[in-house]
């Protein structure tokens, strides 16, 4: 796939920007570069907005958003929504699939969400949940730090009489559990690398709370929680400037038909809704839901899962406040959140999402086989456990794999994978949307003077033009209007509301099922409006069609004689 930079590192902020604006510079008539805020630190949130000027402009067609990097660390998100970027202005013009898309919809991307936080992840030794805020600290613990000065926070564990750990007989660079009974050899703690805050070496070892606590995927108002329910889900909601930014966007763009929202780690595809079974919802979105999640399956190599029912481990204290239940149960937007990479089935001990997720004992021998597949795949990620003297603790050993860039994200070699194999599903997707489109426009000579005017309205896409039913129940569903133009009406209204098409996803008409034909009826994919007008031959009649998810469409005829 063609594509004007490399994907083999992973960009900071400066990269990032430089990037975007070459973009913006080079394809003028494809691409507009704006802030949508600005952070703390003084960064931009950069939104990129992809269309054909030339084809009208953004407002005027069905829009797709994408996005990356919510969470500070989750960089592989940010790295795909600038390939998608890459991609499809770069092959404008010379692949037909991009030039149609560009040519006929708009495609937002913000690829960094909180560009502040991936700073601090890409550029310290820190991990961290979204960004590099102060919140709610507490005190005491072990604080992540990279005590050996390797760049990287490792592994720590530390010789005690109370641990619960021990090495494995078979090989010393794995931990296994000491058994109940045991009670001689050499047992150990396992924390991460770290100083202690506030210890007076009589009480027992902790890991610190992150001063970083902040969850920018816990702070939208769909569902949101305070902080004693939902760790890092903010004062009240958006009270980020990067989570409202990206709110006051979608608000201010309703073409916005589907949204890939991008994360890791897992390699699922997640889709609402996610605060509820999704039995609950219409049977209609969810069988669209998963018709786009297999495209993604398909592309992504990801099983398409249904948040609440199979994502969520805690279904009574579930987490909530995420952008892609805010999407659906507050638009009715369809939305997805793409967890790229998952080195479980790299290594051949994949995750099955539900009950017993995190067993301990598949978790440590998931974990073994981590290791493995790091040190076969990506040794330079990989350091073998090596005596420290901490200044708190005496003797430990410190060791592991480099967490960044092997569980949580991809080694670099295999990035591109995961990004052009995105691509490839945000083009399908982006396909998905409603479109509206002039069928048939005739005229018939009724007598002199007098014509009746038919237009036919339809809805070529899959998506109908409500979206989803949800849009329906929420009261958000906007009729497609039909204006007519250049005529004397005797019938008829100069705007017509055509209520919603359906597209062909509610269409069933047809279906061939073991050589019986089904008889259901079929949704109103089209629409054919009358009109009774006055004027002479050669008039020109103008009819244009509208929706705010499906576009504009228009078409002129000349009145006969």
């Amino acid at each position: 796939m063609k594509t004007t930079y490399t994907y083999d590192h992973y960009y900071k902020y400066a990269e990032l920007e430089n990037n975007l604006k070459y973009f913006a510079e080079k394809y003028p008539e494809l691409a507009c570069l704006e802030a949508n805020c600005v952070t703390e630190e003084g960064r931009n949130q950069y939104v990129i907005t992809l269309t054909n000027l030339k084809t009208g402009g953004p407002l005027t067609k069905p829009g797709f958003y994408i996005d990356g990097n919510i969470h500070a660390g989750e960089v592989t998100s940010s790295m795909a929504a600038m390939y998608t970027v890459d991609y499809l202005l770069t092959n404008y013009g010379e692949d037909a699939a991009v030039t149609k898309l560009l040519d006929s919809t708009a495609v937002y991307v913000i690829p960094r969400v909180s560009p502040d936080g991936a700073e601090t992840y890409l550029s310290t030794p820190y991990t961290l949940r979204s960004v590099n805020r102060e919140y709610q600290p507490e005190k005491g613990g072990i604080k992540e730090e990279d005590l050996d000065g390797d760049g990287t926070v490792r592994m720590m564990r530390i010789p005690t009489p109370y641990g619960a750990w021990k090495k494995d007989p078979a090989d010393p660079e794995l931990m296994v559990k000491r058994d109940p009974g045991e009670t001689e050899g050499e047992f150990f703690d396992i924390y991460a690398e770290g100083l202690l805050e506030d210890y007076d070496g009589s009480e027992n070892l902790k890991e610190k709370k992150s001063d970083w606590g902040l969850d920018f995927n816990r702070n939208f108002p769909y569902g949101w929680f305070a902080d004693a329910r939902q760790p890092g889900a903010g004062k009240y909601p958006l009270s980020n400037p990067e989570t409202k930014a990206i709110v006051d966007f979608v608000l201010a763009h309703p073409n916005i038909c589907g949204a890939a929202i991008g994360h890791t780690s897992g390699g699922i595809l997640l889709y609402p809704p996610g605060t509820r079974p999704a039995a609950s919802a219409p049977a209609a979105d969810i069988s669209a839901f998963k018709a786009i999640a297999k495209m993604g399956e398909e592309e992504l190599g990801y099983k398409p899962t249904n948040i609440f029912d199979s994502f969520m481990t805690d279904q009574e204290m579930y987490d909530s406040g995420a952008l892609d239940d805010w999407m659906y149960q507050t638009l009715g937007i369809p939305a997805y959140t793409v967890e790229f990479w998952d080195i479980n089935t790299k290594a051949g001990v994949p995750l099955e999402w539900g009950a017993g997720i995190f067993e301990e004992k598949k978790s440590i021998e998931r974990f073994a086989a981590c290791v493995k597949w790091v040190k076969e795949n990506c040794p330079q990620y990989y350091v073998p456990w090596k005596s420290f003297a901490h200044p708190d603790l005496g003797p430990v050993e410190i060791g592991g794999f480099n967490y960044k860039f092997t569980h949580q994200n991809p080694p670099e070699h295999l990035l591109l994978n995961e990004c052009e194999n995105d691509a490839r599903f945000n083009i399908r997707f982006a396909n998905a949307c409603p479109r509206l489109v002039i069928d048939r426009l005739a005229a018939k000579k009724l007598s002199e003077g007098i014509y009746e005017v038919s237009v036919t309205v339809g809805n070529t896409g899959y998506l109908p033009t409500n979206l989803t039913d949800e849009a329906f129940s929420l009261k958000v569903d906007k009729p497609v209007m039909l204006t007519l133009e250049g005529a004397e009406l005797i019938s008829g209204k100069a705007q017509e509301e055509l209520g919603q098409l359906s597209g062909y996803s509610r269409t069933v008409t047809g279906v061939f099922f073991y050589g019986n034909i089904s008889t259901e009826k079929s949704a109103e994919a089209k629409k054919r409006v009358k009109y009774v007008v006055k004027g002479c031959p050669g008039d020109e009649i103008k009819v244009t069609a509208a929706h705010p998810k499906a576009g504009t469409a228009g078409a002129t005829l000349t009145l006969p004689d």
